[in-house]
């Protein structure tokens, strides 16, 4: 099979949604029709003891919460599949905006009953920001929730966003018949199992126990206005990111999930060009190229080992091959490549432009890091950073622990999630995350993966500013009400208490020129 052809079976995406809408039970399902699972957990699985496959930790597991992304990657359809089920939360929003920057469409879940919820918009305008074909699943059809035309009308308003629903329902909660599939022409019957009849709509007629039913004749006059009044469908603008499909059922029943799935795979993007500082690469560019997008350790607790996962870009990956790390030049052997399912591995021998894959990392690779082969030196948009809101200093419980604490730390920053800075006049370890929940992650892998009880000191929200480089740093300025701390690169930043502290500093010294990181970031949000 050609390069080309190779690409073009490839669908990217990640599932993107505020918590509790159903997004990793949704991803549970996919990965049943990809034959990866016997049966689907769920996120809160303590009772029955069955977990969503793609929440591997154990936090995870005893929270009932999704924590950081995860991978997956299966054949479906003819189509290899690259999913990547992201946190809700959005104290782990920074995990997710980078993982958006590796998929070429997203599938965004709205919970019936409460329509669109503040973590959906801020996802949804970065999607939009970065131009990325978006996909509607409106999910829990089994309860009653609002009415669908309301949820539409919410989407195109809230959203500002043309929208075509590919299906529609007919009632919903104890009323709920199924769906009329208008893409596939037939009627999907909500069967209050896990089976479902598909009926064409030219036999519809023959079908009694519907025809007599208040709700479904209330049901076609809607559809009838849908047609007459209602937008058309374009594929174009779907691609463009200006029209979202939208599909209707249950994840947890499961209804429409699989009609929903086909005829995604089916209009989903093959992978697009990507920007360098040299121009744009050609997903069927012969030569390899990808980039990494997120870094995880203790994947395999045993071994103390590091993942980095990587987005190919162009070309055709080989395990073995040599390729140049360019922020450094230097030349690394990828011997140990592997396709990811949450924790559980099958080593890869070759991937393709639009994979992902989980390469070791020997301590060399930093998020955003480009690796390429041939002569030419470019690298892949920088990823998006976002500044911290909320600090504590942080220290080992034990003082007898002072190499595990710093080996850990050392670690878990790298992943991206928290930032270390140093009190430059005290050199002690202050951390920085969006939320406060990323610090009883901390706490807890500190704990269970490194044999470390740390201890907090907070130093409350704090307004992060960077100095400009190359000016002249006067550290007498300086004190506790704005913090003068580095970062790991070694730049200079200051913490200051509150807007009134950040003012009167401004005031009194005009000669500092300081950054704000959400100013010059383009997916602040």
């Amino acid at each position: 099979m050609s390069l080309q052809e190779e690409v073009q079976k490839r669908k990217t995406f990640a599932i993107i949604s505020h918590p509790d809408a159903g997004k990793t039970t949704l991803t549970e399902k996919l990965l049943l029709y990809g034959n990866l699972i016997r049966s689907a957990g769920t996120v809160k699985g303590k009772k029955s003891g069955k977990f969503a496959t793609s929440d591997w930790m154990e936090i995870e597991k005893q929270r009932g919460i999704s924590v950081t992304s995860s991978v997956m990657n299966f054949p479906y359809n003819g189509y290899q599949v690259n999913i990547l089920d992201t946190p809700g939360h959005e104290d782990f929003s920074e995990d997710t905006y980078r993982t958006l920057t590796a998929v070429d469409s997203v599938v965004m879940i709205i919970d019936a009953t409460k329509g669109i919820e503040a973590q959906t918009l801020k996802l949804f305008k970065v999607c939009r920001m970065r131009g990325i074909p978006i996909f509607t699943f409106i999910n829990k059809l089994d309860r009653e929730g609002k009415e669908p035309l309301e949820l539409m009308e919410e989407i195109e308003e809230v959203l500002d966003i043309e929208t075509y629903p590919m299906n529609w329902p007919v009632g919903m909660g104890k009323r709920f018949l199924g769906i009329f599939d208008r893409h596939g022409k037939q009627f999907v019957k909500f069967n209050g199992n896990e089976e479902e009849t598909y009926i064409p709509y030219k036999e519809l007629d023959q079908q009694e126990e519907l025809v007599d039913q208040a709700t479904y004749e209330a049901t076609k006059e809607e559809l009838a206005l849908l047609d007459e009044a209602g937008n058309e469908f374009s594929l174009d603008a779907v691609l463009d990111g200006k029209q979202t499909p939208v599909f209707f059922g249950s994840a947890l029943a499961p209804f429409g999930v699989q009609t929903f799935f086909d005829t995604f795979i089916s209009m989903a993007p093959a992978p697009t060009p990507r920007k360098t500082t040299e121009g744009v690469v050609q997903p069927d560019n012969p030569d390899f190229s990808g980039f990494v997008f997120k870094i995880q350790a203790n994947m395999n607790p045993a071994h103390r080992d590091r993942v980095a996962f990587l987005r190919v870009c162009s070309g055709k990956f080989e395990r073995g091959m040599s390729v140049k790390l360019a922020r450094t030049d230097k030349v690394i052997k990828l011997s140990q490549s592997q396709q990811i399912v949450a924790s559980a591995r099958d080593t890869v021998d070759e991937a393709y432009a639009g994979d992902i894959i989980g390469i070791y990392d020997p301590n060399a690779y930093q998020i955003g890091d480009t690796l390429m082969e041939g002569k030419s030196t470019y690298e892949y948009d920088e990823l998006p950073q976002f500044p911290p809101e909320v600090f504590k200093k942080v220290a080992a419980k034990n003082v007898m622990k002072a190499k595990q604490f710093k080996k850990g730390i050392e670690q878990l920053v790298q992943e991206g999630a928290i930032q270390l800075f140093r009190d430059k006049r005290t050199e002690s370890y202050i951390l920085g995350a969006v939320g406060e929940l990323q610090y009883e992650v901390f706490q807890y892998r500190m704990k269970n993966e490194y044999n470390v009880e740390v201890v907090f000191e907070t130093i409350g929200d704090r307004i992060p500013r960077w100095l400009k480089p190359d000016q002249k740093v006067d550290e007498t300025l300086y004190d506790e009400r704005n913090m003068l701390v580095r970062d790991r690169e070694g730049n200079f930043l200051v913490l200051f208490k509150n807007e009134f502290s950040l003012n009167w500093f401004k005031d009194k010294n005009p000669d500092v020129e300081l950054i704000d990181l959400f100013e010059v970031n383009q997916y602040g949000v």
